[in-house]
């Protein structure tokens, strides 16, 4: 044990003459060698720079042509590199990939530095056999995707050929920009994401992810380009971003639960939803979702809970709150009647169950004369909904406002406007 003394007191010890004269000696040497701010102990070395395994150096030269290899030759050596291994991809280039899968595991800790671009290949060709992903991270843990650079999908090639831009050609999916699947306690913050093929950044059966400080965007007529897509997954926070998207800014589907998304800017696009649920009468389930801090501007809805006729399961413990909205078409809305298909959907009996369900602090202006529309189903009626100072407008000031309640048990606490009667 060291103790620390101080030249005050060494020269009061110097006064006291009982003192041995030699301990006194050594008392003077020992505090001369300590500083009495408490000097740390230097037993622990400190931790070892990461090993940067840059890409330039296993052959990406960010002239156009294809960098796919040389992004696995990287991935693969820091891969199985000692812990803190970060893949570097320098700013001010260009780098071309096909569609590639980084998988793990790896060792822990492991980093994926983007400070240039990353820009999917312009040749559908490539996507033959991997139609539905482009940039795919899987079977990873305790890893994260940062450094302040670019995702560009190249997404323009494939919307015009979507059968909702142009009803000639056959409806197919294209490709996500970037997918995680089977991953475990990872980040993914202060990115962008732009034109993806279809959707921006998805989370795929994983669990303890952030997602902070990104950037999505691609325009509002740009279709399917959902920005953050959250499926079989838990323990998910998305904060701190702005997305502007041709689809959901957020979408979260079956088997998702735990999940906090926060102070979202978001439009335009089609707002925040939870579903599609229950298609093709499948059972679904999804709980315990906090919305709380959004600002939504511009966009065809606000919050929505949608599912499909003949499905199953539930949609429960579900909170948006602390929401402002701007000239969003459907503010409020819950939809068990879902049909997103040319022809009419044959009527069923059963329905994903909606339930738990707050909307707190709410306010803003809606662009149609119906700010809240509760469409629930008859035979699994929308339980326990609570509307707590929800205050909506008309843009402009143009028009009343009214509420649209089908089979929905609701309480409402503060002041609501528009009401359900």
């Amino acid at each position: 044990m060291y103790v620390c003394i101080s030249p005050k007191v060494v020269f009061h010890l110097r006064q006291e003459m009982h003192l041995h004269k030699h301990l006194l000696i050594l008392l003077i040497i020992f505090a001369s060698t300590l500083s009495c701010s408490g000097r740390k102990s230097n037993h622990h070395r400190p931790h070892a720079k990461p090993q940067l395994v840059n890409v330039d150096e296993y052959g990406a030269i960010a002239n156009g042509t294809d960098d796919s290899e040389a992004f696995m030759k990287a991935w693969k050596n820091a891969c199985d590199s000692p812990s803190g291994s970060e893949v570097v991809v320098p700013e001010n280039k260009v780098y071309h990939l096909k569609p590639i899968t980084f998988s793990g595991p790896c060792k822990p800790n492991f980093r994926f530095k983007i400070y240039g671009t990353i820009k999917a290949s312009s040749r559908r060709s490539d996507y033959e056999k991997e139609g539905r992903r482009w940039i795919t991270f899987k079977h990873l843990e305790s890893f994260s995707v940062e450094g302040g650079g670019t995702i560009n999908g190249n997404g323009k090639i494939w919307w015009i050929k979507s059968c909702k831009i142009d009803e000639n050609q056959p409806c197919k999916d294209a490709p996500t920009a970037v997918t995680f699947k089977n991953c475990k306690n990872i980040s993914v913050n202060n990115i962008r994401i732009k034109n993806p093929q279809q959707i921006h950044l998805t989370f795929l059966n994983s669990i303890n992810v952030k997602a902070s400080n990104l950037r999505l965007i691609a325009p509002g007529n740009s279709p399917n380009t959902d920005g953050v897509h959250i499926s079989d997954s838990q323990n998910v926070h998305v904060i701190n971003s702005v997305v502007k998207t041709g689809d959901d800014c957020v979408s979260i589907v079956n088997g998702s639960r735990n999940i906090v998304i926060s102070k979202i800017k978001c439009g335009p696009g089609h707002g925040i939803s939870i579903g599609s649920l229950g298609k093709n009468n499948s059972e679904s389930k999804v709980s315990n979702i906090l919305v709380d801090k959004a600002i939504i501007s511009n966009t065809t809805n606000g919050v929505r809970i949608k599912s499909w006729q003949g499905g199953s399961g539930y949609a429960r413990n579900i909170k948006f709150q602390n929401i402002i909205m701007h000239n969003v078409t459907n503010p409020i809305i819950v939809d068990q009647n879902y049909c997103d298909r040319k022809e009419e959907c044959e009527e069923q009996y059963s329905a994903v169950q909606m339930q738990n369900v707050v909307y707190r602090n709410i306010k803003g202006t809606s662009h149609s004369e119906v700010g809240i529309n509760f469409d629930c189903s008859k035979t699994f009626p929308c339980q326990s909904i609570l509307l707590e100072n929800v205050l909506l407008s008309r843009e402009g000031n143009e028009g009343d406002m009214k509420a649209s309640c089908s089979n929905v048990m609701f309480g409402t606490r503060g002041a609501v406007t528009p009401r359900c009667e």
